[in-house]
């Protein structure tokens, strides 16, 4: 039977029955009495997460020696050294949580800071740094965002350096915070050499909640990871690879009839993801999903969306649509397909959800944090087929070349010979998992945006690369921008395309005349994209290290900058 959407409000209910509930009729004494305490280490650090104007949700992981239930204390400060201590208690965990611990405070003030640890009979953990939603009138943010995290593909240096960045108010993960496949599979070619090989009682692929579990486990011993998490709150959203590659509502790429039944690892998954990601579960007045808003003041509102699991319907796939005898693409059929109103994304009830969003919404700045890029990422499909079939051939930079020289001379008004005008109108989407396999959807939401005269400022992940469009309607009006951010460590477009740094370097400035809503990408390097949010615009700026299989990477910044809108 399909794991339904009213299984999983089921069991994100359930999950919450293990969270301990802090309001401030909770004790607020340092904690000094440990003996009733259980011996455990906190080997897998601390992290805060779902940040509200008056709560915030602490988190960790109790390592015992027992099998049994482990009693574990925590406290929350106004200062790093806990010489005031506001709020206290105790929880119990255990296996069936895997002893991770959740607290959710409450009743605290908006837009503080504020610190917490947790203690055992035995150790005290690292102090993590929290911070409350402000309220009311808010000149300023500072948001840092992530996606794509692969152990065995190199070292996390962006999740250091973004935790070591200044007055951070959240950080954004966008999916892909870790990956199922096992060793020998995808970027694991340098694991062993690096350190970062997945360990033997998890080297396989990931089918079962234990599966799922170790894997995690495993990423949480990062020194990086840990270190991040420590320093701000975070708001999270899975993709794809928390459960499975190109997952859809009711399947996906990367599992097949004889790896089990889909639904039940698809329910492994979720249960690993609300225990070891510091997000709250849902709430009997909530969805159900983990799709949901946050508010920060008068400035911001930050629409957290599902495009993986709540509503999407199969992605379509070009090999479907080639005649295995004369290889053609059957175009027609495939763009009645592509035009299909029926197909959903998002899903009736999270699209709804996200219309009333925007229309409630009086912030100055209205953004979408969801994985997958939305932008019209079409481009010839002469270069598409060349681009993949012969990677980093000189043929394909000498063809990028030609069509680069044809697109400027068509824009500065000059007649080109048919054919080489064909080659240029006959475009594709280079990603139909992405916004561009689902443009009927997509067209309906830029309506509603462009109806409530709310321009939207998109950011996506996904890709392992860095993109900035301009997003227009099917009329050409400009309904909003998407800041796209690189992995922290997965190969981008220089692994499958087979790019080096030089040819890397001639396609992001070929590809922005190519591709109409491109105004940039990086398309070799990985890192982290940080959003310096005022009332009168938005400045990104994407942080870049050059090699993430070395110790010491060389680091840069690009910056875009925004305008608002009058």
């Amino acid at each position: 039977m399909p794991f339904s959407r009213r299984d999983l409000l089921r069991y994100s209910l359930a999950l919450g029955s293990t969270i301990t509930v802090s309001t401030t009729l909770s004790g607020c004494a340092r904690i000094t009495q440990r003996n009733n305490l259980s011996n455990a280490r906190f080997l897998h650090g601390v992290a805060s997460g779902d940040p509200e104007s008056g709560a915030l949700m602490l988190w960790t992981r109790a390592d015992g020696k027992s099998d049994g239930d482990l009693r574990i204390a925590w406290e929350l400060a106004a200062d790093s050294a806990f010489d005031t201590v506001l709020r206290s208690g105790e929880v119990v965990t255990g296996m069936d949580r895997d002893n991770t611990i959740k607290v959710d405070v409450r009743e605290l003030a908006p837009g503080t800071e504020y610190f917490y640890r947790f203690i055992s009979r035995d150790q005290v953990s690292p102090v993590g740094r929290g911070k409350t939603l402000p309220v009311g009138n808010v000149d300023s943010l500072r948001l840092v965002v992530f996606s794509c995290s692969n152990y065995p593909a190199g070292f996390f240096h962006a999740y250091r350096q973004a935790g070591e960045l200044p007055g951070v108010d959240a950080f954004l993960h966008l999916g892909d915070y870790f990956y199922e496949y096992g060793m020998g599979g995808y970027a694991t070619e340098r694991a062993e050499e690096l350190g970062r090989a997945l360990p033997a009682d998890n080297a396989g692929e990931l089918f079962t909640l234990q599966d799922y579990r170790r894997r995690y486990a495993l990423y949480r011993r990062d020194a990086d990871l840990q270190a991040m998490h420590a320093a701000a709150p975070m708001i999270a959203v899975w993709d794809d690879h928390e459960i499975a590659n190109d997952t859809w509502l009711h399947g996906a790429q990367n599992h097949s009839p004889d790896e089990g039944d889909f639904e039940t690892r698809k329910a492994a998954a979720v249960q690993a993801y609300f225990e070891w990601l510091p997000l709250r579960p849902a709430q009997p007045d909530r969805t159900g999903r983990i799709y949901r808003r946050f508010e920060f003041g008068d400035l911001l509102s930050l629409h957290m969306l599902d495009t993986r699991l709540i509503g999407r319907d199969r992605q379509l796939e070009y090999a479907h649509y080639f005649d295995r005898e004369t290889g053609e693409l059957d175009s027609a059929r495939f763009r009645s397909d592509l035009a299909d109103g029926a197909r959903s994304l998002l899903g009736e009830e999270q699209r709804q959800w996200l219309y009333d969003g925007l229309a409630t919404s009086d912030a100055q700045w209205q953004v979408l944090g969801q994985q997958i890029l939305m932008a019209r990422m079409t481009m010839p499909a002469v270069l598409l087929n060349q681009m993949f079939a012969r990677r980093d051939d000189p043929a394909v930079q000498d063809l990028i070349a030609e069509l680069v020289a044809d697109k400027q001379a068509l824009q500065a008004g000059e007649v080109l010979p048919e054919e080489r005008a064909q080659r240029l109108r006959q475009a594709l989407p280079y990603n139909l998992d992405a916004w561009d396999g689902y443009p009927v959807e997509r067209e309906r939401l830029y309506a509603v945006a462009k109806s409530l005269g709310k321009q939207l400022v998109v950011l996506a992940g996904d890709t392992h690369n860095a993109w900035s469009s301009d997003l227009h309607d099917a009329q050409g009006d400009l309904v909003g921008v998407e800041f796209a951010t690189h992995s922290v460590s997965s190969p981008g477009m220089e692994s499958y395309v087979g790019l080096t740094s030089e040819s890397g370097a001639r396609m992001a400035q070929a590809l922005p005349v190519l591709i109409d809503e491109l105004q940039y990408c990086q398309l070799t390097d990985r890192g982290f994209m940080e959003l310096n949010i005022r009332r009168d615009e938005v400045r990104v700026s994407w942080h870049f290290l050059d090699d993430v299989t070395v110790r010491q990477p060389v680091s840069y910044v690009h910056h875009r900058t925004l305008p608002a809108t009058s």
